[in-house]
């Protein structure tokens, strides 16, 4: 049912054709709801624009509600908690559409792996929108995890708000 929801999401948000991207000096923030597998949380992401359509940030995401492992045991914050470095490849100009939306396909590294993620932000005003990213891990830094290492090592979807700063 999440993968179905997900899909669902994603295409219809795609639907929405435009960009909030303003290019150099552009600061993003953005506030969300992580989805995934086992457990869900909160994850918090900063863009800062490079060029007309590239950025670079820092996410980071803390599981609140995790499922307990067979032996009845809750994981430790090391496993809750996940760091990485991004790279976007804002495309909304490239499109040549509206300005309210921005789509940005991109790269990350973080503590558990190398991943790519697809994200899109619809602005409703210049400060304040919405934001629905997916990622998925390309290589995992330990490919036989198992239990509480496979929290944020994963498919995982994010749905929150947007601030362009």
């Amino acid at each position: 049912m999440k993968k179905t929801f997900s899909l669902v999401l994603l295409a219809f948000s795609c639907l929405i054709n435009a960009q909030a991207y303003k290019g150099k000096g552009d600061i993003k923030f953005d506030i969300a709801a992580n989805i995934q597998n086992g457990g869900s949380g909160i994850r918090l992401s900063n863009d800062y624009g490079l060029g007309e359509n590239i950025s670079v940030g820092v996410v980071t995401s803390y599981l609140l509600s995790v499922s307990k492992n067979n032996l009845g045991e809750k994981p430790d914050f090391g496993d809750r908690i996940d760091i990485k470095a991004r790279f976007n490849a804002n495309l909304g100009n490239v499109f040549n559409i509206d300005e309210k939306v921005d789509i940005y396909p991109g790269l990350d590294l973080g503590i558990r792996n190398f991943g790519a993620h697809l994200g899109i932000r619809y602005f409703f005003t210049d400060g304040f929108g919405i934001v629905s990213e997916i990622g998925v891990p390309i290589a995992k830094y330990k490919p036989e995890a198992s239990g509480f290492e496979r929290l944020n090592n994963q498919f995982v979807f994010n749905i929150g708000a947007s601030f362009n700063l």
